[in-house]
């Protein structure tokens, strides 16, 4: 039972203005299935394993040697994109009342919380994400990864991540990533996030 690309939860185009519909192909079509290709690939070098890959990337140093990088990197790259596509919506949300009083706690208000992610999004240099996580200790944690590396690997939790490589933005947003920064709050999936958090505490 090989990993399998999963649906977009909308329309290509739902998006819009803010994610254009070329890129949603582009990113989903194109990287995303690369990434399953991928991880597959690896993972037929070693039926032994199976194919959880949260548990495997919980896990590093337990994924054999010759495949460890390219499961970090590529099954890293399946599982953020997979929880990518269902962070959006194109329908309006708001955080619950409980994750929005976490959210006050941890960092004073909303607005702080969102310059902490936008500051997380914006210095990741190169390639990565940024992501609201929760920690071992149950707390709530913005943090960000380089390339596909995700947050599983350190023990976090993660409820909300960004794509930060160039593919996902520069078709529409060129070299100003502020900007399709500062749009992915127009599209966040809250109700998806309020799920993830009370999973995860």
């Amino acid at each position: 039972m090989a990993i399998i690309l999963p649906d977009l939860p909308y329309a290509y185009d739902a998006l819009e203005p803010y994610i254009d519909a070329e890129t949603m192909h582009l990113h989903h079509d194109k990287h995303h299935q690369a990434y399953v290709n991928n991880a597959n690939a690896a993972l037929e070098k070693h039926p032994e394993i199976g194919e959880d890959l949260e548990a495997l990337l919980a896990d590093v140093e337990s994924i054999p040697a010759d495949i460890r990088q390219a499961l970090i990197n590529n099954g890293g790259g399946h599982l953020n994109h997979a929880l990518f596509w269902e962070l959006m919506t194109p329908e309006k949300t708001a955080p619950s009342a409980e994750l929005a009083a976490a959210i006050d706690a941890t960092f004073g208000s909303f607005e702080e919380f969102q310059a902490a992610f936008t500051v997380a999004a914006t210095t990741r240099f190169g390639s990565g994400w940024a992501w609201l996580v929760v920690n071992k200790e149950g707390k709530l944690e913005v943090t960000s990864t380089a390339n596909q590396d995700t947050p599983i690997s350190e023990g976090k939790k993660p409820i909300l991540g960004l794509d930060v490589w160039e593919h996902a933005y520069y078709v529409k947003y060129r070299n100003v990533r502020p900007d399709y920064i500062k749009a992915f709050f127009s599209v966040i999936n809250w109700n998806k996030v309020d799920e993830l958090y009370a999973a995860a505490k």
